[in-house]
Order: C-alpha cells, then structure tokens, then sequence
C-alpha cells in the first residue's frame, strides 16, 4: 500500500510553503547580519565596528541556518528544479558561498589579532557585499528566466545568462535593503552618537530601498508576459496598487518612527514589514512556477512518499529550529553595552 494512499493535502503545496518560509526566514535574519558588514565600510571607529559586531555576535552563525534547510528543503522535495536551477546559476551561488564562508572566518579571527584586524575587517565587509550582491543577482537571474531544453529536461544556456542589467539591479536593490536592516537593527540594540548615526543612515537607506522597489517592480512585469499579466490584467491591477500603497504607507511609519525618539525597535520591525510585502509579491509573481513559466512546483516535486516522509522529520526539526531561535534572540535582547561582548 502506497505510504500517502488516503491522504488528500497537497503536499508539494506545503513543500513550497516550507522553502518559502525558510528562505524569508533567513532573509529577515541574515539580511541585518549582512547589513551590519556593509555599514563596517562607513564606520572606522575601532570602537564602534566592535559594539556592531556584538551586537550580532551570539546569533549571526545561527540565522544561517535557514539558508541550509531552504537549500537542502529544495534538493529533496524539488530535485528538477535543484538540478535546473544550479547549473544556471554556479557562478553567484558559489561567489555568495564562498563570501559567506571567508565572512565568517573574518568574524572570528578579528578578534585573534592586532596586527591584522584591519585585513580581517575589509574581508568581513567584502564578504558581507558580495554574498549580498550575489544573492540578489541569482534571485534576478531566476525572475528574468531560464532557457530549458523541453526534452532533455536540463538547462541549455550559457555561463554568463544570469549576468544582465536587471540582475545586478536587483543585487544592489537588495545591498541596500539589508543595509537598511543593519541600521535599523543598530538604532535598535545601541545608543549615543552611532545610534544617533544609524538613525540618519537608515533614513537615506529607507528612501533608496523604497526606490528600488518601485524599480524593480516596474521592471518585473516586462521580463515575462506571465508577470505582466498577473499584475495588470482585469481586476488584479487593483492588487498592485494595494501593494504599492502598503510600501509607501510602511515607508512613512519607518521614516516617523526614525524621527521620534524612544521607538528605538519600531524601525527595524517596520523595515522587516518591507521585506515581508516585497516577498510577498514576489511569491505572487511566481505561483506555481518553480522555475517562471517554465516548470511549476508540482512538475519539479519529488514522488509523494518521499515528501511525506521528509515532512516528518521537518516537522520536527522546523519547530526546535524556531524555539531556538527565538530563545537566543530572546536571550540576547536589549541594548549594547560597549564594554562587553564577543571575544
């Protein structure tokens, strides 16, 4: 007896669900981490460089971790489109591994040297941007679409396919915004003259972000007759003005709560908002497809009785992933102090 007979949910639907959920999570998470690397660059103050380290130094290997399941969620319950999409991009997703994994041995040996903390400090901002900028291509490198040979079922194009103006727009979209992440988190966890710093930075950084929404929203629907007409046929037309309301109404909160003091975790969640609306688009553009108008996720899942029983375990590990998680972050609440931290 087949192990899913009787059983009626869509269990790909609730596979996508799953990888959906872990790669926002890892976003929201390790967006402000790698924000906080890029603001290295515009703050030379030994000083202050070590209150932003700590202030992200107890959870910033964890928030990584939602970028392992959503890779491997997408191996196991979607191996067509594991196996389309990799080829197609090697190139960014390699650059951002490799980035994640010098970033990380930056974070730690920092601390190990005097003499070379300067050389450990430029690889932990250049790590940060280019496992940023990297992210942000491949994800433009997958909404511009990819050429698939129908029979064979393998990609058919090119090495540099993925590098395109609309890519790299879209890795600087995202550059920014997590940069607006790492302000709004330091507003939150600091205090004195670099708070004071991050307000003003993250209002600036507010403006761009929202100015790289509208342009890569703009631009979206021209990529793929199927985004066009998913945003501005009929009825839906009405969606894509809600959407673009909500930005501008979270824009002006984020920009309110920044101006009145005492808010100080205000920014930060509001800014997590914009990132949770941007998503939300996105996986609007996209449903069903997997791959866009190429393959949707049911073509790309894995066999029933596999997903069921991967579902088991995720069901376990997802809930303990979570309360971690949340547990360490909960832990390591509150406001910096300056004479303490990571060593």
């Amino acid at each position: 007896m087949p192990f899913t007979e009787g059983i009626s949910i869509d269990l790909t639907l609730i596979w996508a669900f799953l990888i959906a959920f872990a790669v926002l999570v890892y976003v929201i998470l390790d967006g402000f981490d790698l924000g906080l690397g890029m603001l290295f660059a515009v703050e030379p103050n030994r000083r202050d460089r070590d209150v932003i380290m700590n202030s992200v130094a107890p959870v910033w290997d964890g928030n990584e971790t939602w970028l392992v399941l959503g890779g491997g969620g997408l191996f196991a319950a979607f191996p067509l489109a594991y196996a389309l999409v990799l080829p197609a991009l090697y190139a960014p997703i390699i650059a951002m591994l490799l980035a994640l994994i010098f970033r990380g041995v930056a974070f730690e040996f920092r601390w190990r040297t005097e003499r070379w903390r300067g050389v450990w400090d430029v690889a932990f901002i250049g790590g940060s941007a280019i496992a940023t900028l990297s992210q942000g291509i491949a994800l433009g490198g997958l909404l511009q679409g990819i050429s698939i040979d129908e029979q064979a079922r393998s990609y058919s194009g090119g090495w540099w396919d993925w590098l395109t103006p609309f890519s790299v727009t879209v890795g600087v979209a995202l550059m920014v915004g997590y940069m607006l992440l790492g302000a709004t988190w330091l507003v939150m966890r600091t205090e004195g003259r670099l708070q004071a710093r991050m307000r003003r930075r993250a209002w600036y950084l507010c403006l761009a972000t929202v100015a790289f929404i509208g342009v890569v929203s703009l631009w979206t629907p021209f990529l793929q007759e199927g985004y066009y007409l998913r945003w501005f046929s009929g009825w839906r037309i009405g969606i894509a003005v809600g959407v673009a309301a909500a930005v501008l109404a979270l824009a002006a909160l984020i920009w309110r709560s920044l101006v009145l003091y005492g808010h100080d975790y205000w920014p930060f969640i509001l800014s997590l908002g914009l990132f949770v609306l941007s998503f939300v688009g996105l996986g609007v553009s996209m449903y069903p497809y997997v791959i866009p108008t190429e393959v949707t996720i049911w073509e790309a899942a894995a066999p029933a009785n596999a997903q069921m029983f991967m579902l088991v375990g995720a069901s376990i590990l997802i809930p303990i992933i979570l309360v971690y998680t949340a547990y360490a972050y909960w832990v390591f609440r509150g406001k910096i102090d300056p004479d303490d931290g990571y060593h």
